[in-house]
């Protein structure tokens, strides 16, 4: 167990490699002015996993942390423990500190994902392509099991459960009616990669849903909305997991 102290006012971050760009500092920051809380949320851009327990005992007053690439899996050996969600997940976004230290991994990315996934529900078919294999598409199949979606995983290296990118015809395109992008291709500033799919094979019948928010129209969504899809980037869901971890670090 890692120990830290807290008082009245508490600290908050995201451990993550390479998030100048990130989301929750400016969500959390303008939600403790707006509410006139007096908390702070800090950025923790660490080169490894390694330095996790650095910012455990060297930052006082920390209360919860969220998690982000590449880091959602590696930190579950520096946790005490998971909540049930994130054990059947295998992926933590989102971390609890008690007042004796204890440190609790969380999974709000499901129900990010999930809630912001339902106003574009029923498809024609629920068939789904996870693109990504990392801790964030780990979430993505936790919710699409909840959705009673059949899926498949594809990645750039085919597996025992993986399709890679060179497998997908125009009958799997065709047959999978939602897409979500769980992989960092198209994020800025790299705004002109996308997955490699057969974008022509895409119809008016699918949404692409992509867990990018900055660029708030990638280049895979932009893609599919030249085929007549629909399309979401992944502001709501962040917008919907990070409620759901202030939930948690206030319960």
């Amino acid at each position: 167990m890692i120990t830290t102290k807290r008082n009245k006012v508490s600290k908050f971050g995201l451990i993550g490699k390479d998030i100048d760009y990130s989301f929750s500092k400016k969500f959390f920051s303008e939600k403790f002015e707006r509410e006139n809380l007096p908390h702070t949320y800090e950025n923790f851009d660490i080169s490894s996993i390694e330095k996790f327990p650095e910012i455990i005992n060297k930052t006082p007053n920390l209360k919860g942390l969220n998690v982000t690439i590449p880091y959602k899996e590696k930190v579950i050996p520096f946790l005490d423990s998971l909540a049930p969600d994130a054990e059947k997940i295998g992926a933590v976004n989102t971390i609890e500190i008690s007042k004796n230290g204890k440190l609790t991994g969380y999974n709000t990315d499901h129900f990010g994902f999930q809630k912001a996934l339902e106003p574009f529900l029923p498809l024609q078919k629920n068939t789904a392509l996870i693109l990504g294999t990392g801790g964030a598409s780990k979430a993505i199949a936790y919710a699409l099991q909840n959705l009673n979606f059949d899926f498949r995983f594809v990645s750039r290296k085919k597996g025992p459960k993986t399709l890679d990118y060179s497998s997908l015809d125009k009958l799997f395109i065709e047959n999978n009616l939602l897409i979500i992008n769980s992989t960092p291709l198209g994020t800025f500033p790299n705004i002109d990669d996308c997955p490699p799919l057969p974008y022509q094979f895409i119809t008016e019948n699918h949404l692409l849903f992509d867990l990018i928010y900055n660029p708030a129209e990638t280049e895979f969504l932009e893609r599919g909305k030249l085929q007549g899809a629909q399309t979401s980037n992944g502001l709501k869901m962040l917008a919907l997991q990070a409620e759901s971890a202030w939930a948690i670090w206030n319960s």
